[in-house]
């Protein structure tokens, strides 16, 4: 009578069927499952999983509940071969193409690392490649294996069984709205500390915070002329910065190191004082003048008329660029960033002190009873247009 009760509750199978059993047993190779058929299924390990599998272990455990999908049922053999991996696939495939049609992110857990990027389970078998993994470089992904990671699919097909997904596509997208957010919160004349990371023929990219760069241009660099940025800075420097402009459509800043600094002309009154002499180096002729730098950025006007004890046409009859002189400040401004220099004055006061070492020498020596005078000894030295000056 039990029997025969048994028997009435045997449900009906065909191949395709989806149903619901329960692990009784794991196997090597393979886990029996009790679908209420009048003998136990089978699932091989390579239907549990759409990655390969060790170890039945790895993927079930006795009691686990699970939908399948008959594969193949003889009755004459007892067999019943079923599948968690197709009615896994199945649900998969249209969730992905949902989350891929909406743009949803979610997470995936690394089941394995090879050549070339990453393997994750989706229900189907998923693919990171190593470009899509992160924003930078990465040489060696062993220690991802177990991570978990945010990820947005990015390429699918359905027929072709392919799964591309891109754990970088979160973090861009991340990174643009902590960028966005950032972009609004700064303003033009802030002073800010940021990080050289990384320098380019025409300036160099500082890191303000929250992965966010701005571009420090060659110009902006130091108030003197800068042929390279690696003259300047070098990447990992903390450098104070000043912002000079904000484009928050187009993700851009501009910053400046100088700007941030005192300029050049800064303490110029306290350095050169009138009377002073000083040298410089000539770094430019104009038709009135010469424009002679006594330190980075700062730079002294020499007038023509104050360039040569004698009338020249031009300043290059005299002086070429690169010459180092020797000058007298004649004045300083330094609000106005102006120096006055005078190359005559210097050479004369240079005549003068010659002249006042040879008397105290004189002197020094009267008893020798030489009879030199200064003409002798200077001749015209000092005149100019035919008079003493």
């Amino acid at each position: 009578m039990i029997e025969e009760m048994k028997e009435a509750n045997v449900i009906t199978l065909n191949k395709g069927d989806i149903v619901k059993g329960r692990i009784t047993k794991l196997e090597d190779g393979q886990a029996l499952v009790d679908v209420g058929y009048k003998y136990d299924g089978v699932i091989p390990i390579g239907e549990l999983s759409s990655l390969r599998l060790e170890n039945v272990a790895d993927a079930v455990s006795v009691g686990d509940e699970l939908e399948l999908k008959v594969l193949r049922i003889n009755d004459e053999e007892g067999k019943l071969v079923l599948s968690k991996k197709a009615v896994d696939a199945s649900k998969a495939w249209d969730q992905l193409e949902q989350r891929f049609a909406n743009g949803e992110s979610f997470e995936v857990k690394v089941a394995d690392v090879v050549k070339g990027g990453l393997v994750v389970d989706v229900g189907v078998r998923g693919f990171i490649p190593a470009s899509l993994v992160e924003r930078h470089f990465v040489e060696d992904f062993s220690d991802y294996k177990g991570k978990t990671l945010r990820v947005k699919v990015t390429e699918l097909d359905r027929s072709a069984n392919k799964v591309i997904l891109s754990h970088r596509a979160v973090l861009d997208e991340e990174f643009e709205q902590t960028k966005h957010q950032f972009l609004n919160t700064i303003q033009a004349g802030e002073i800010r500390e940021g990080t050289v990371r990384r320098l380019t023929n025409f300036g160099a990219f500082v890191n303000l915070g929250g992965d966010v760069d701005g571009l420090v241009h060659i110009s902006e660099m130091a108030w003197h002329r800068v042929d390279s940025p690696a003259d300047v800075v070098k990447e990992g420097d903390v450098v104070k910065v000043k912002v000079l402009k904000v484009d928050p459509e187009q993700g851009r800043i501009s910053l400046s190191i100088k700007e941030a600094q005192d300029g050049p002309w800064a303490g110029v009154n306290e350095k050169y004082h009138t009377g002073d002499i000083v040298t410089g180096t000539v770094k430019r002729l104009v038709p009135f003048g010469a424009f002679v730098e006594l330190q980075p950025g700062v730079e002294g006007l020499v007038h023509i008329s104050q360039i040569a004890n004698r009338h020249i046409g031009t300043p290059q009859e005299v002086l070429e660029i690169g010459q180092e002189v020797k000058a007298k400040v004649l004045d300083v401004n330094e609000s106005e960033k102006r120096i006055s220099l005078s190359i005559r004055e210097a050479e004369g006061d240079n005549r003068r002190k010659e002249v006042e070492k040879y008397v105290e020498k004189q002197q020094t020596n009267q008893a020798t009873g030489t009879g030199v005078t200064l003409g002798d000894m200077f001749g015209d030295l000092f005149k100019n247009n035919g008079e003493w000056r």
